[in-house]
Formats: structure tokens, sequence, C-alpha cells
């Protein structure tokens, strides 16, 4: 690393515009595409703009070996392989001759970040177009070499022969070799039809799976340059929290270490990491901590005070008709708290100034946003500063924002010498970006022939992801106060995108409102949506999850223990059902087994795809479980493992899923869909078994236990 080399291949020591990146190329043949990327004015960050000419390219070399550029980030979901294999497919090449280069700024266009389950959904048919063009290049150039019409030719191996004459061929590599071919995919040609893939649709091993079990993967953290320091930041006692004295002269006795200070941002800097750290405690501080009664048992009741204006998500029939036509009528709340990221990986980056220049390794889903971010920082245009991006451990929406990247590059240009900035474990918690506290208030109501006939839902500080109702209702009426990315001052401290942003809130009150309306009924919980279901997708998951279960039809509570929860997220459609058991004495809840069907549209990886799924799952017990940050004001109580609690293996339960194909969709992304369902498919599966509604998430023992005293 310290040659200024990814962990992914040799880099461009300069940044270069495209023509004369391709220049510098070399020989080979470069198909470049752009993204039609639905919702970026409304998903991506102000001021972003898509560029005008490229997105990604993919290029075929000398030695025959395909190289697909992309601005989007590996960070355990997969894509390093699912990429790779639909740009395999398309080429008639081994997957093991793909290679990917990801994140980088210098050599992979812009891409306006990794999240949200659309890398494989939006980008992954780009570059299936990209790659069959560059195989249509290839089979001109062949017809040219060999003297026979393109459309004798056939592509295997990475080679082109003539049908029915092998000794006919020329090599992938023959092709390249003396040429410099720029192609731009307008218009896109024609992909495989999904009955002649091989490589895409099959199972694939993680092609970063033998670096990350021994170890040899890289990492921000494992980043080592030539005179680099490591930092330790002053950080207060609470969020708002203001600096009134402070006394830094003791650290900087202590040999080796450079206090560093600009304004009330101050650091410990030390060529060995816990040196700067046994430094940065000699410091006495003073801080100013504004008093605040908000802590996480009053947060629903400041945020209700705080509702902002609302925003219309659907408005079809009438609610008032509505609700003259309904018997029975039900209006909750339904709750949930600030939940940490807790990533594998905490948030980390070196950064290296030389001259105007500079280049920074950083734990990001966002590259380009790092970058813009970074060169503000300096004071230097985006151009002259490259990101690149080595392995990320975990992010689930936490490292869209870029902070420790812009503390390392502040330090470094104070600092004069390359600066990284790790935060520790108690970092990572104070620094956060939690998955917002929210609420959501469903009214709806039933008729005499047990349907619904009129839905109000109004969810706040959670925004309108999964909000929208796929039942079939006739008067619906869906309003979003607030939004996930919440910037109005109604939280004491950040919050942002967390693994299905909005959705766990939306899904959690939108399933277990079903459930309550199916027991007042008298309905069993899947019959109950099915009679309620149009969408073929949703019924098709729906019924393969029931049989795969074995679901036990009958009214809830039924003493059973099993629940249900769909969702369609982002065209993704999933359904869970799950087992639990509880002891009515410590309202302990115990996860027995759980099954997903889940439609994604085209699989790419099924092997891949399942991995994500039974993350989904395990991941969802926390919330749904356990996790909830505590906190007094601005200060965040929940600093390490030894309180805020996350699944353990003796939580996991058997774990099945389900996929059912769908080649004629494109891939709808896998990613985040399953972990919506977690929350409200548990909390049935309790109804069902105590006939204790739980409406606040985590389900708690206290909570379990005191639903049960008002049941």
């Amino acid at each position: 690393m310290k040659d200024g080399r990814s962990s992914r291949g040799q880099h461009s020591p300069a940044s270069i515009d495209r023509r004369q990146f391709l220049k510098a190329l070399g020989c080979g043949i470069v198909v470049t595409f752009t993204l039609d990327l639905p919702g970026l004015a409304q998903h991506g960050r102000p001021g972003q703009q898509l560029p005008s000419d490229w997105n990604a390219f993919i290029r075929v070399g000398e030695d025959g070996r395909i190289t697909c550029y992309t601005g989007k980030i590996e960070m355990g979901q997969g894509i390093v392989t699912s990429l790779a294999q639909m740009a395999a497919e398309e080429l008639d090449v081994p997957l093991d001759r793909v290679d990917m280069v990801m994140g980088d700024t210098e050599l992979c266009p812009w891409d306006m970040g990794t999240f949200g389950s659309r890398s494989t959904k939006y980008f992954g048919p780009a570059l299936r177009e990209a790659a069959a063009e560059a195989k249509a290049v290839l089979l001109r150039l062949a017809s040219e070499r060999l003297g026979v019409s393109p459309s004798s030719l056939q592509a295997r191996d990475g080679a082109i022969s003539v049908a029915g004459k092998f000794g006919q061929r020329v090599t992938y590599a023959e092709l390249a070799l003396g040429k410099r071919i720029d192609r731009h995919v307008e218009p896109r040609p024609p992909a495989k039809p999904a009955s002649d893939r091989t490589v895409s649709g099959r199972p694939a091993a993680r092609r970063d799976a033998l670096e990350k079990v021994t170890g040899k993967a890289k990492y921000a953290g494992d980043i080592r340059l030539q005179g680099m320091l490591y930092a330790s930041v002053l950080r207060p006692p609470a969020h708002g929290a203001k600096l009134k004295t402070v006394d830094t002269e003791a650290a900087s006795k202590v040999p080796g270490v450079r206090v560093v200070r600009d304004g009330d941002f101050i650091a410990v800097l030390h060529a060995a990491p816990d040196e700067a750290e046994k430094a940065l405690s000699l410091i006495r501080a003073e801080f100013e901590v504004p008093e605040s009664p908000l802590n996480e048992g009053t947060i629903v009741g400041h945020l209700s005070a705080s509702v902002p204006e609302g925003v219309t998500v659907t408005d079809e029939g009438n609610l008032d008709e509505g609700r003259t036509l309904a018997v029975k009528t039900f209006e909750n709340t339904y709750e949930v708290p600030y939940v940490a990221h807790a990533p594998m990986e905490p948030h980390t980056a070196a950064v290296a100034v030389q001259g105007d220049r500079a280049t920074a390794w950083v734990s990001t889903q966002r590259p380009f946003g790092a970058r813009d971010e970074v060169a503000e920082v300096l004071g230097f245009p985006p151009e002259n500063v490259r990101i690149i991006t080595p392995w990320v451990g975990g992010g689930f929406g936490s490292k869209s924002r870029n902070a420790q990247a812009l503390e390392a590059a502040r330090l470094a240009k104070l600092a004069g010498k390359p600066v990284q900035v790790a935060w520790s474990r108690e970092e990572e918690f104070f620094n956060d970006t939690f998955q917002p506290a929210a609420f959501a208030v469903v009214a709806s109501g039933l008729d005499e022939a047990g349907r619904i006939v009129f839905w109000d839902y109004q969810v706040c500080f959670a925004g309108d992801r999964a909000s929208q109702l796929f039942y079939d209702v006739p008067n619906v009426r869906v309003t979003s106060h607030g939004s996930a990315f919440d910037s109005s001052g109604a939280h004491p401290f950040d919050v942002g995108a967390w693994r299905g942003p909005g959705a766990n809130t939306n899904t959690f009150a939108r399933e277990s409102q079903m459930d309550v309306m199916a027991s007042a009924a008298g309905a069993d919980p899947v019959a109950f949506r099915l009679a309620h279901l149009k969408d073929e997708r949703m019924r098709r998951v729906l019924e393969a999850a029931a049989e795969r279960f074995g679901w036990t039809p009958g009214k809830a509570p039924g003493g059973r223990g099993q629940g249900v929860a769909c969702v369609d997220y982002l065209g993704t459609r999933v359904a869970e059902m799950a087992e639990v058991a509880v002891n009515r004495e410590r309202g302990g809840i115990t996860v027995k087994r759980i099954v997903f069907a889940i439609d994604m549209g085209e699989i790419v990886n099924p092997e891949g795809a399942k991995m994500q799924v039974e993350g989904c799952a395990v991941m969802g017990l926390g919330y749904a479980l356990r996790e909830q940050v505590r906190f007094r004001g601005g200060a965040v109580l929940d600093r390490n493992f030894d309180s805020y609690e996350i699944p353990r293996f003796s939580w996991v339960p058997q774990i099945e899923v389900l996929l059912l194909d769908n080649p004629e969709l494109p891939p709808q992304g896998c990613g985040e869909p399953a972990i919506t369902c977690m929350g409200a498919a548990l909390a049935n599966a309790v109804f069902d078994a105590v006939g204790a509604r739980l409406f606040q998430l985590p389900m708690i023992p206290a909570r379990v236990k005191g639903a049960l005293a008002s049941a």
C-alpha cells in the first residue's frame, strides 16, 4: 500500500479525463456506458447531478482479461461476484477471467453511491448491455480476421471460432492486441435471453471469501503510508456540547506527540496509535453541556409535538365513505427507537497530501461524495483528490457519511504528513447516524363481510419507503411526515439510512395492523392477506412461504407462536413466516424458525442471494428484539457492546430461504428487503403465542411482560 496501489490492481498516479485515461490504457477494447437511475432527484443529495458522458466501462485487455470499472463498492453484499457474473455471461468468458475495479475515483467513472439494494438492479443491466456490445465488437473483428460472416461465428471461453470449425478461431487477447478501440453503448444491444445463460443465474462462490477468511483482505485501517501519523480526536461528552476550557500541556510533553488544534477541533497525533490514545487521555477539557429532558422514553412524545407538514404518498377513493362502511374500526400507534449501525469495521480513513493533490483511502459507500467533500476541506478542485475504496467491512447506510475522511484530511493538511483516523468503537456509537426514532399512526376499518374498507396511514420521521399499501383496499390515504434523513433539528443527534431505511418502521406498522384486523375478523392471518391481494407476485411468495413453512391455519392468538409479514420493497416481494416461543415469567422471546420466500426478479447468484437474506434475518433479530440506543439529551449512553446488545450465535434460529426465480423481470435487489419483515413477523408470532400485542420495538422482556399484563 505504500506505493499508492489499492488491494485490487495498479492505479494511475494522476487524475486525468476520459480521453486521456483511455489513451493511457493503451491497446484494448473499451466500451463505456451511462446509467439511467430512476429517482436520482428524489434519493440523491442536494447538488448531485448525473454526468453527461459515462458512468462505467468494460475493457477487454491485450491479455484477454475483462476488467469492469465502477464507482460501486463492495462492503459484504457480494456484488464483486454477481456483477462479474453478468459481465462474464455476456462475454462468454469464465468468471475467473473478469476483474472488478471498484470505488477508485481516478480509475472509475462517477457513481452516486452504493445503497438501497440498487447496484445489481440499476447497474447490472447496463453492465450486461456493455458486455454484449463488447462481444459484438469482438465478433466484427473476428469476422475480418477470419474472413467469414459474423453470423457464422460463435464465442466461447474467451475465443471466437467458426461454427463447426474449431480450428478456425481467434482469442480475445489476439483481437485486442495492437488495437485501441473506444466504443460507447448507444443504442444498447440486446443481452442474452435467460434461457441461454450459463454463468449468471448459477451459484458462485464469493470472490472475496479467501482474502477475508485468511485475513489477507485490506481495509482502510490496514493502510500504511510513509511517515503516517495516527490521530486520536478529542470528543465532547454529548452532542451539542461546547468547549469551555482545555489544557493540552501534559499531552504535548509525551515524546513523539503532536497536538493539533483548529478552533474547537483538537487531536493528538503520533506514529503509534496506542501512544496517541494515551496522550489524548492526558488532555483536560471542560464542556458546557445543554440540559435536555430527552431520552429513549420521552423521544416519541417530543417527536409528536414536532411533526412537520405531511406529504401525500397515496390518495385513492374516499376515506369518509370508507369510514361509514366500517362496522369495526382500529387505530393504533407503532413506535421504533434509535438503532445503531454497529458495523464490524468502524469508520476509517487515511489521507496523504502531496502539494496540490491528495489521495485518501476511505471506508465509504460514496467514494465520489467523499472526493468532493475532502476537496472542499483541503481547498482543492475535486479532480485533484483521489479516493481509493478498499474492502469495506459493512456499512448498512452509515458509511454514506464521510466524517472520518474529513477529519483525516483536515489533520493531514494541518500536520503536513499523512494521517489516519480510525474511530474506536465508542466513537463509532457516538458519531453514528442512527436509524431515526419514528412512529406511525394507523386507522383502518372492516365491513360486515370482514373486508378492509379504509386505510388511513400516517408515518412520522421514517419516510415513505414501503409505506404504500399493496393490499386491495378501496379507500386509502398514506401520508409521510418527515424523512429517514431528517435535518429539521427534531432529533438530538444525526440520523440517516439504516438497512432498509424507513421500510422497517413502515412494515412493522402495516403488517401488525393487518394482523390486528385479521384477529378481529376471526380470520387466519395468511388467508386474510390473500383475500386482499391482487398482486400475483405477492400472492406467489405468500403461498410459497406458507407451503414451505407448513403454516397451520387458524385465528390468532392460537397458541402456535407463528407469525407472518409481507413487503413490496422497491420491486422485490417478500413473505416471511416465523415461529417463536415466549417465556411468560421472564418475558423472553426465543425465535425457533424463520422461512422467507422472495421474488427479486432475475437471480444472478443464488448462493449470494441466499446469504444476503440470511444476513437480513440475523441482523433483523437485533432491531426486533434488543437493539435501541439509550441516551440523555445529546449524551449517548451506549458506547460499546457491553450495553448495546446485537444478535448472538445463540439467538440464531433455523433459517430457510426460498428463492423464486423470475428471469423475465430484471434483478430487483435483495440486500435490504428481507430485513424489513422481521419486526412485524416476530411481533405477530408473539401475539399468536400468548395473545400479547407489541406496538413498540424492540420487544425487550419488560415490554413483553407489560403487554402480557395488559392482555
